[in-house]
C-alpha cells in the first residue's frame, strides 16, 4: 500500500488562510464565558413581520429548489428597495441575482471577472473574505491603507490610490461603510474612485451591507458608488439581509448590477451554491418593504449603542476611534499597555472576560494596525454594560 506524504494538500494559494480570527474568538469565547465582543452578530432577532413571513413560507410548502437567480418576489423587493433608498433603477428579472450572503457575492464577483495575475485594488483594513476570494482567483491584492488623520477619521492617500493602479488593474473592491473601521467614504473619495475606475477602465465591486447603518453625526451620508457618473456600467452593488434585518444565520444577499456582469457572476455562483435558503427568501422581500421608520429605528438603535460602548471604552483608559456606521468601533490598546493587538485579544478573556478582535489581521501591512483592536456594539445594552464594567476593572489592574 502506497503511503501518502505528510504534507498539507491545501493548494499554496491558500496555506496564508487558517482558522478565522472570528472563529477563533468566538470561540475563545464559549471556552472562558466571555462577553463576545469580537464577531458582528447580533444578539437579538430582526422584525416580527419578516420571522412570521418565514415561519408561513415553511408551513406553504415553500421549501423546494428556487429560481438560480432567486425568488422573484426577493428580487423585485430589492429592486423597489434600491429605487426607493439610493434611486437606483435595475430589472429584478436580469440585475440582480440571490446569493448565499455577501460573502459569496463578492467570491463569485471575483471569481467572475478575475483571471489569475489580475489586479484588485482594496483597502486596508478588509474583510478578510476579501484576501481569500482574490486568492481563490489567482488575483493580486493592491491594498491602499486607511490610517486616521489629525481629526481621528480613516482616509486613505490620493497619491497612495492612483500609484495602486496599473495595466493589470482589474476591479476595485470597496466596502463603505467599511468594516473594520466605521468609516462612511466621502462624495469626493467617491469621486476620486470613480475617476480612477474610469480612467483605466476596470470594474467596481462595492460591499454595501451596511448601508442603513450610517450614523447622524456621520460626515458623509451613504452613497452607493455606482450612482456616479459612468459607474453604474461598471459597478456591481452588493448588499445583504444579514445586518440590516438581524439575521446573519439566514445568509441572504444580493448582487446588482448591469446585464452582462450579472449574468457572470450567475455563471460562477451556480456552481458555488447554485441556490440557498429558499423559504426564507420571500421573507426578506417582506423586511426590504417594511416603513421608513424601521430603517431609522433600527439606525437610531445602534447609534445609542455605539454611544454607550464609546463612552465606557473611554472610561476605561482606551484611546476610541468612534465610527461613522457600521456594527464596531475601533480602539488603541496602548493606553492598556497594549504592543500587540492578537496578543492583547487573546489575553483579554482570561483577563478581564471580554472577546475583542484584532484588527491588524486585517493588513497587509500589519504595522499600520499593530495596536488596533475591534469591539462590536450590535448587543442588547446590558450585555455591553456588562463588557464596560469588565473592562474597567482591566484599567485598574493596569493603573
Amino acid at each position: 500500500m502506497t503511503t501518502l506524504p505528510d504534507v498539507d494538500p491545501l493548494v499554496a494559494r491558500m496555506r496564508p488562510f487558517g482558522t478565522t480570527i472570528f472563529a477563533e474568538m468566538s470561540a475563545l469565547a464559549v471556552r472562558t464565558g466571555a462577553v463576545n465582543l469580537g464577531q458582528g452578530f447580533p444578539d437579538s432577532d430582526g422584525p416580527p413581520e419578516m420571522l412570521a413571513a418565514a415561519a408561513e413560507a415553511l408551513r406553504t410548502g415553500q421549501n423546494q429548489y428556487p429560481p438560480g437567480p432567486g425568488v422573484p418576489a426577493l428580487r423585485a423587493a430589492v429592486a423597489a428597495h434600491q429605487r426607493r433608498f439610493w434611486h437606483l433603477a435595475y430589472d429584478p428579472d436580469a440585475e440582480i441575482v440571490i446569493t448565499a450572503g455577501a460573502t459569496e457575492a463578492i467570491a463569485a464577483s471575483i471569481l467572475a471577472l478575475c483571471e489569475p495575475g489580475d489586479e484588485v485594488v482594496c483597502f486596508e483594513p478588509y474583510y478578510d473574505s476579501y484576501a481569500a476570494s482574490v486568492a481563490l482567483a489567482g488575483a493580486v491584492r493592491r491594498p491602499v491603507t486607511l490610517r486616521p488623520d489629525e481629526t481621528g477619521r480613516y482616509a486613505f492617500d490620493p497619491a497612495q490610490l492612483r500609484a495602486a493602479f496599473g495595466p493589470r488593474t482589474r476591479l476595485v473592491l470597496l466596502n463603505s461603510p467599511h468594516n473594520p473601521t466605521g468609516k462612511v467614504f466621502t462624495p469626493d473619495e467617491l469621486a476620486l474612485i470613480a475617476e480612477l475606475c474610469q480612467q483605466h477602465d476596470v470594474y467596481a465591486v462595492t460591499d454595501e451591507v451596511y448601508e442603513h447603518l450610517v450614523f447622524t453625526d456621520a460626515a458623509s451620508r451613504h452613497l452607493p458608488l455606482a450612482g456616479l457618473p459612468g459607474m453604474r456600467e461598471r459597478t456591481l452593488r452588493i448588499s445583504s439581509a444579514g445586518k440590516t434585518f438581524s439575521c446573519t444565520g439566514w445568509k441572504i444577499g444580493w448582487v446588482s448590477g448591469p446585464t452582462r456582469l450579472v449574468s457572470a457572476v450567475l455563471r460562477v455562483k451556480q456552481f458555488l451554491t447554485f441556490v440557498n435558503a429558499a423559504p426564507l427568501q420571500p421573507a426578506v422581500a417582506v423586511a426590504l418593504g417594511l416603513p421608513d421608520a424601521y430603517f431609522t429605528g433600527f439606525r437610531d438603535d445602534l447609534q445609542r449603542r455605539r454611544d454607550q460602548l464609546v463612552a465606557g471604552l473611554v472610561d476605561a483608559g482606551f484611546d476610541v476611534l468612534s465610527p461613522e456606521g457600521t456594527y464596531f468601533v475601533t480602539a488603541d490598546v496602548t493606553a492598556l499597555g497594549g504592543r500587540d493587538g492578537v496578543e492583547f485579544c487573546r489575553s483579554l478573556p482570561e483577563r478581564c472576560g471580554v472577546v475583542a478582535v484584532p484588527t491588524q489581521v486585517f493588513y497587509d501591512d500589519p504595522e499600520a494596525g499593530r495596536r488596533l483592536v475591534r469591539f462590536a456594539f450590535c448587543k442588547r445594552p446590558e450585555v455591553l454594560t456588562e463588557a464596560v464594567d469588565r473592562l474597567r476593572d482591566l484599567a485598574g489592574q493596569t493603573r
